[in-house]
């Protein structure tokens, strides 16, 4: 297992143990008490994401991914969707080209 695979599974699992925790004493309870907070949140990581990248700051890039990733992770927990729900659409669309797969998407 990768590294990176190795830290998301950790987080995920830390995210998941603080379903029903106090959100005043935990930001991540906060945000999955709130899933329309957690979407938000994960929409601004994007954003800012997306203005590391166009600045070519590595740095910024990486610690903007970080939120973006540990933000995602709530809205999944949040969705009751999992990792392995994620990674078996993934799968569905291995080998395929993505401009072949997403003409293939209903409108």
């Amino acid at each position: 297992m990768s590294r990176f695979a190795e830290i998301l599974a950790r987080l995920a699992a830390t995210v998941e143990s603080r379903k029903g925790g106090d959100p005043s004493a935990s930001y991540t309870a906060k945000l999955l008490a709130d899933p329309s907070l957690a979407a938000k949140k994960l929409g601004e990581e994007a954003i800012e994401a997306v203005i590391a990248a166009t600045q070519g700051d590595k740095g910024a890039l990486a610690a903007e991914s970080a939120d973006l990733i540990y933000h995602w992770l709530v809205v999944l927990a949040a969705a009751g969707v999992s990792l392995d729900d994620v990674a078996a659409k993934l799968e569905t669309r291995e080998g395929t080209s993505g401009l072949a797969e997403k003409a293939a998407r209903p409108s």
